[in-house]
């Protein structure tokens, strides 16, 4: 079983400065329900189909399934997701020790939104924290892609 273990933090001042590699994505839920989101993606050229659990206590460690499909299909499943669509950018940000933050800038109506992640191989791996990252929000669903969808960011 694939286990996705991560940290979220609100992005407090510009990082920008420090990215190496940028992505449009666009994604849509077929599910939304916290215990299987069922996630449409297109991130650059690529589709992609995932399948996510609900998270453990702490929020940060939960199942994780991604299988690539094409643009074509992705676009063609996009039609039957559920209302609302997040639309971002999403930058990658080195961490001093080999790891990466990966960083979502939100548009649409959850423009100004600005959330950064960082994947790590145990919830107890020790990382720096760049000046730029801000409160950790790991485990507040209101910051999963999958709710803000439903509450965006403009309605908060």
């Amino acid at each position: 079983m694939a286990q996705e273990i991560e940290k979220k933090f609100l992005v407090k001042t510009d990082f920008k400065s420090s990215v190496t590699k940028q992505t449009r994505i666009t994604q849509g839920y077929l599910s939304s329900v916290p215990e299987r989101t069922v996630r449409v993606r297109v991130k650059g050229d690529k589709g992609f189909l995932t399948i996510k659990g609900i998270g453990n206590d702490s929020g940060a460690s939960r199942y994780e399934w991604e299988k690539e499909i094409s643009v074509t299909e992705a676009q063609e499943l996009m039609v039957i997701c559920e209302p609302g669509v997040i639309d971002k950018t999403r930058y990658i940000v080195p961490e001093v020790s080999g790891l990466k933050f990966e960083v979502d800038e939100f548009y649409g109506d959850n423009e100004g939104l600005i959330v950064a992640e960082i994947e790590l191989p145990t919830e107890e791996t020790i990382f720096e924290k760049p000046e730029w990252l801000g409160e950790e929000v790991t485990g507040d669903v209101k910051y999963f892609n999958s709710m803000l969808m439903k509450n965006p960011y403009k309605n908060w």
